[in-house]
């Protein structure tokens, strides 16, 4: 999985445009043979997909270079990204239900770097210089302009993170309670992070 990712995470490559389908071309592929996502998804629930994304993540195989993706920088949306997008060219569910999966998927690598005890993961590329996520040094006075005591600037948004209702009640029981032995048995076994 891991080298599935790092491949998939190299956006430097040149992309030549004759080496791309002709359009049209899926469309004279054997009805008999169809891809992977032209036929039903295996999945149509939620809930059983996250089940398996956390069985897949939380692999002893697949926990440790994940950890070391995360304290290495990679962003989360984007390993997210990677893991959403493999699932759906396999088959696995529909574009829909790929875009239902971001909030939770992207709450697990959370709860994975926090139990990894990674504080300064990074959740989307470029968020270190996003205006709306930074926090104003403490020697900045708030200006009160109508003298109400009250200041009148406007107040700065904070940066929005998935949070628990994203989850389903079933795998937050196991994020809370199976993921931390896990992920502490995955460091332990290959190392600090």
């Amino acid at each position: 999985m891991v080298e599935k990712l790092e491949k998939t995470l190299i956006e430097d490559e040149v992309v030549s445009r004759f080496n791309a389908p002709i359009p049209g071309e899926s469309m004279t592929n054997s009805p008999a043979n169809p891809n992977s996502w032209e036929r039903p998804p295996q999945h149509v629930d939620e809930d059983d997909v996250m089940k398996e994304l956390y069985l897949l993540l939380t692999d002893p195989g697949n926990l440790q270079p994940l950890i070391n993706l995360i304290d290495e920088g990679t962003p989360l949306d984007e390993i997210a990204q990677v893991i959403l997008y493999q699932g759906y060219t396999s088959g696995k569910y529909n574009p829909d239900l790929m875009l239902l999966l971001i909030e939770p998927t992207l709450f697990l690598l959370i709860s994975i770097a926090d139990y990894a005890e990674i504080k300064d993961y990074v959740l989307y590329e470029g968020e270190e210089n996003d205006p709306e996520t930074n926090i104003p040094d403490d020697d900045v006075v708030p200006v009160d302009m109508d003298g109400d005591g009250i200041s009148d600037e406007p107040k700065q948004k904070t940066k929005k993170e998935p949070d628990e209702s994203s989850v389903s009640s079933s795998l937050l029981a196991k994020i809370k309670t199976d993921l931390p032995s896990k992920v502490k048995e995955a460091i332990t076994k290959n190392g600090d992070v």
